[in-house]
């Protein structure tokens, strides 16, 4: 069952920009669990999504238009019901980028944004490394897209980069660091990267905010791991350093229940 959002998570303030990025783990089962409505209740102005597995044609998309989102772009997959990214949006942006374009990236739909007069929002969906081969797919992509954004940068200066980047960063995003040391999402390698991430410019707008443990977005569906709080932070809304004075607060919405993972939310000025 969905549960509705409190007031104090979603109070709306006309000067700021309310932006949600969320891994909704399939578009049309998470419409089927209540999305739409709990879209209302939280009501951003942008809100990127990860993991659609739809083709646009393939989802109710007068609903979505109906809860208050005219424009909403879609970029999925060529392997139908894989991957997919989505931004839905109040606001008219003046571009759309659909893609990097770096075929293997784009060809698993990552990749999304949206320019609009003051601020650049893209949702990513990074790729798990599920094996070995996906594995050196994803220190690939990961490469490939932080020089992909250091030169976007110098481009879109204020730039948001929400999504589920797959990776836990430290010790403190992770509820067992020592029996998943050495499980994709949490290997040093991919830590490091993070790091290195951060550090070229972007700010985790969460721990921003938040400096306290046994904050998580995903947790697995087996042994009751959500209920227990046994999870990872693998969802970020990364905002470059130009925009540190912008920055209002910086929530998980873990109330949300339409997918493994939960939304992130990130207020502006």
């Amino acid at each position: 069952m969905t549960r509705s959002a409190s007031a104090s998570e979603f109070q709306i303030n006309s000067t700021k920009m309310k932006i949600i990025s969320y891994n909704v783990n399939g578009i049309r089962a998470a419409i089927n669990k209540g999305f739409i409505e709990w879209l209302k209740a939280a009501d951003p102005d942008v809100i990127c999504l990860q993991e659609t597995k739809a083709m646009q044609e393939q989802v109710p998309t007068h609903l979505i238009e109906e809860a208050g989102y005219p424009y909403h772009y879609w970029f999925s997959a060529e392997k139908k019901g894989y991957s997919g990214v989505a931004i839905l949006s109040k606001i008219k942006p003046n571009h759309v980028a659909f893609g990097t374009g770096i075929p293997s990236m784009d060809a698993e739909g990552r990749n999304l944004r949206l320019d609009f007069d003051d601020v650049s929002v893209m949702s990513l969906y990074l790729p798990s490394g599920t094996n070995i081969a996906r594995l050196d797919h994803k220190f690939q992509y990961m490469d490939d897209f932080h020089h992909y954004i250091d030169n976007l940068k110098r481009e879109l200066p204020s730039l948001i980069v929400g999504g589920d980047y797959n990776i836990c960063h430290t010790a403190m995003d992770i509820h067992d660091p020592i029996r998943n040391a050495n499980v994709s999402g949490f290997l040093p390698r991919e830590r490091q990267w993070l790091g290195m991430f951060l550090e070229s410019g972007f700010i985790d707008s969460f721990r921003h905010f938040n400096k306290d443990p046994h904050h998580y977005t995903w947790w697995t569906y087996r042994a009751n791991a959500r209920a227990n709080n046994k999870g990872w932070r693998l969802d970020y809304l990364l905002v470059t350093c130009e925009m540190e004075h912008r920055l209002k607060r910086a929530l998980i919405l873990k109330d949300a229940h339409h997918s493994d993972h939960c939304p992130v939310l990130v207020e502006i000025e």
